[in-house]
């Protein structure tokens, strides 16, 4: 993931998403937009947005938190990485820090297992303001989530601060 927050500033030169839509979630009250490719099916959630790839080699979701939710939207992630068979390595953690469109970003990066072998876990936390955070956790099976590296780059440079 940090790989992936790094080569952000490489999207300006990547050609634009085609058949793409920028969703702002919460549909009731926007904290953030991003725009992913109708491909990927994204689709509101009761706490944000996720999307996966057409050939599920990577599940992508951005939930909304703030200070007094933050805990259980973490929970919440890591319980549904372990209802689809994710087992992370947490030895393999790894943390970064930067900034994506004005936001400070913490990165949080492990490797692991699903039922089809090798994955890499990431989760990001983002702040947004207005006392706000953007969690985003990333999936993806080793082997074939390289062949989407420069859509996830695409989309993750469109993810701002609604407004």
């Amino acid at each position: 993931m940090k790989k992936l927050f790094l080569a952000v500033a490489l999207a300006a030169f990547l050609p634009a998403v085609c058949e793409a839509a920028t969703l702002e979630f919460p549909s009731d009250e926007p904290i953030a937009s991003i725009t992913i490719p109708d491909s990927w099916g994204p689709k509101e959630t009761a706490s944000g947005i996720d999307a996966t790839s057409d050939d599920s080699a990577v599940y992508l979701s951005i939930d909304v938190a703030d200070d007094k939710s933050s805990d259980k939207v973490i929970e919440d992630v890591f319980a549904f990485l372990d209802k689809n068979g994710v087992k992370i390595d947490e030895s393999s953690q790894k943390e970064s820090d930067g900034e994506l469109n004005g936001m400070p970003v913490k990165n949080l990066d492990w490797d692991g297992t699903d039922k089809e072998g090798s994955v890499n876990i990431g989760l990001s936390i983002l702040s947004p303001g207005a006392g706000k955070l953007l969690l985003v956790t990333y999936w993806g099976s080793k082997g074939t989530q390289e062949k989407h590296q420069s859509e996830l780059i695409e989309m993750i440079s469109t993810l701002e601060p609604a407004g």
